[in-house]
């Protein structure tokens, strides 16, 4: 881990999204180099040097706000069940510059580039700098049940997406009480889908890629994985029924209304 080693404090990130690559992988949610993910480490104490030497690449618009921001970030073109094992080879230790214009790949890290998936992350991480919030971590990937669902038109909208996950399981409406934000399908790696999941992601911390997968940010990425685990267990219950023979019946609006109650006499 060599140069996982040389910068203090970046280990124990780096050491976070291997496990849950390896989550993704054994779940089967991270075919060939499926899925990315991200951490905002902030201003970390480096030499001069180092930042000298490194690789620097111009961005295609100015992110300011992560101007002097270091961010860690699954490789381009790397598989999940190799960044489970070895970190060092499968990560992107980037430095965004001053101006927030370019950024710039580490000497020892050079040989691998962040994940295609660059825009969405820096645009997501400025926003959430912009709206004060505390999520320092983003994680996608390709859930089986989600994307399934999201092949069934009646479900490709928020608000039948929420109704039915909510009703599936009283841990959905517990853990992801404003429910999940939902994009139409985009092409993916553009800056249009980007702009999107930036909408969408206003009052909600999970969100859905239709027929592409889903997308969380968290305080680490051990609560993104958590959010997404939540939904595709629900999406499984609600297939589960479907290939019993049956409809699910789903939880009326009277049981969710006195979770959500108990959820806010806890606040």
């Amino acid at each position: 881990m060599k140069f996982l080693d040389k910068y203090k404090g970046l280990k124990p990130s780096a050491k976070e999204m291997a496990a849950v690559a390896e989550y993704l992988w054994h779940k089967g949610w991270a075919e060939r180099n499926a899925g990315n993910m991200s951490v905002r480490l902030g201003d970390m104490i480096v030499d001069p040097d180092v930042l000298k030497d490194a690789k620097q690449i111009p961005l295609d618009r100015a992110y300011p706000s992560l101007a002097g921001q270091f961010l860690l970030l699954s490789g381009s073109d790397t598989r999940m069940r190799n960044l489970a094992k070895k970190p060092a080879k499968n990560t992107c230790l980037i430095h965004i510059g001053e101006e927030g214009k370019d950024y710039r790949i580490f000497k020892d890290a050079a040989s691998i580039l962040p994940t295609s998936e660059l825009p969405t992350h820096l645009a997501i991480h400025q926003q959430l700098i912009w709206d004060g919030r505390k999520e320092k971590a983003l994680l996608h990937t390709h859930v089986n049940e989600v994307i399934a669902l999201t092949q069934i038109a009646e479900y490709c909208s928020k608000d039948s997406i929420d109704n039915l996950l909510w009703g599936m399981h009283p841990e959905t409406i517990m853990f992801i009480p404003d429910g999940i934000g939902f994009v139409p399908y985009t092409l993916p790696g553009t800056d249009e889908i980007a702009e999107k999941t930036l909408r969408a992601l206003k009052g909600h911390r999970v969100i859905i890629w239709e027929k592409h997968g889903c997308l969380a940010v968290g305080e680490d990425l051990f609560e993104c994985f958590d959010q997404i685990d939540i939904l595709a267990k629900s999406a499984n219950i609600f297939f589960t029924c479907r290939n019993a023979g049956f409809e699910a019946e789903g939880m009326t609006t009277e049981q969710l209304n006195e979770i959500k109650n108990i959820n806010n006499a806890n606040l």
